[in-house]
């Protein structure tokens, strides 16, 4: 190779790598600086009282569902609760007359105290009702139930047949009803951080229509008790409904409105197929079915009464032709 083309070689390969070194460099530039977060307003006033999260009309405030939180000074309004100012123990039992979001500070006007005009009505679900039904310290759990809580009502009756043998039975007629109130208290009274037990001889329960019927007629049949669900149960239930697709949540919708149906779907009352256990099923001396309860028809007055069928006389053969048994005398001794 001659020295011409060499040097055109060694010129050409020094352009080349100048051109790569300009462009990394062009494109290093050229890069968008990082992101930086705007910084949050400094909260350097007073605590107000905010919810910790998402609180949908009828929701009963609780220890856990609000909190005091630092506030910029130039935004705290007159209606809101002050930490050092507000009574605590007036809020908790409270009902949410407006839809409040997490986070946002809690006004005088969007809460709704026990005795105020409308207190229960603000307390009840979209189309639902309260009914209130008569407990004792036997079947309203000793006492160990709470507004907000939830709970199963199990019917015990006992029906007589014509033998006048009775069937002892307890069935569970509707599950996972949201309790209101106990006696005229919608809130736990709590001393010293503990919730105090108290018996009540009424509880009020959130229904729809149709249950507070069924409810109404139930307490005319035998004995209604209270059984407490587990909070597990509601999340549990809440999962299968979602996986079953009962419960959807819309597309595009914002976290409140989605933490809005997943609230009213838990507390939801379930009025499906009953589970029922008889006396049978506890003790080998009760009863397992119902007695017969074939009615006994009397003649007409004037009217004479039925010939009474002895029977077949002496040894008798029972010959059964599918679900027919026909009995045959076949002679006396």
């Amino acid at each position: 190779m001659d020295k011409r083309k060499l040097s055109l070689l060694l010129v050409a390969l020094v352009i080349a790598v100048g051109t790569a070194l300009a462009a990394r460099s062009l494109f290093v530039g050229a890069s968008a600086p990082a992101a930086e977060a705007a910084p949050a307003p400094e909260a350097n006033g007073p605590k107000v009282l905010v919810a910790q999260r998402a609180l949908p009309v009828g929701t009963i405030i609780t220890a856990d569902s609000v909190s005091f939180q630092a506030w910029p000074k130039e935004m705290v309004q007159d209606a809101y609760f002050l930490d050092g100012e507000a009574d605590m123990s007036k809020l908790l039992g409270t009902v949410v007359r407006n839809p409040i979001t997490a986070g946002q500070p809690i006004t005088q006007g969007t809460l709704v105290a026990p005795g105020d005009r409308g207190f229960l009505a603000a307390a009840l679900g979209p189309g639902m009702r309260a009914i209130t039904i008569p407990v004792s310290v036997k079947t309203g759990v000793a006492g160990f139930i709470f507004p907000g809580d939830h709970v199963d009502l199990v019917l015990t009756q006992s029906v007589k047949g014509a033998e006048g043998q009775a069937l002892k039975a307890s069935e569970t007629i509707l599950k996972n009803l949201r309790v209101l109130a106990t006696d005229q208290a919608t809130s736990t009274e709590t001393v010293d951080g503990k919730s105090v037990v108290r018996t009540s001889s009424t509880v009020t329960l959130e229904v729809t229509p149709r249950i507070a019927e069924k409810v109404a007629v139930a307490e005319t049949i035998g004995q209604l008790s209270l059984s407490l669900r587990s909070l597990a149960d509601n999340q549990s239930e809440l999962d299968r409904a979602i996986a079953s697709g009962s419960v959807k949540v819309p597309e595009g919708a914002s976290k409140e409105q989605e933490e809005k149906i997943l609230s009213q779907a838990m507390n939801r009352p379930v009025e499906g197929p009953t589970t029922f256990q008889t006396g049978g099923d506890v003790s080998r001396f009760q009863r397992v079915s119902m007695p017969s309860q074939t009615p006994r028809v009397m003649p007409a007055v004037g009217a004479p009464m039925p010939a009474i069928n002895p029977g077949p006389v002496g040894p008798v053969v029972r010959i059964t032709r599918g679900k027919n048994v026909e009995t045959v005398s076949v002679g006396k001794n």
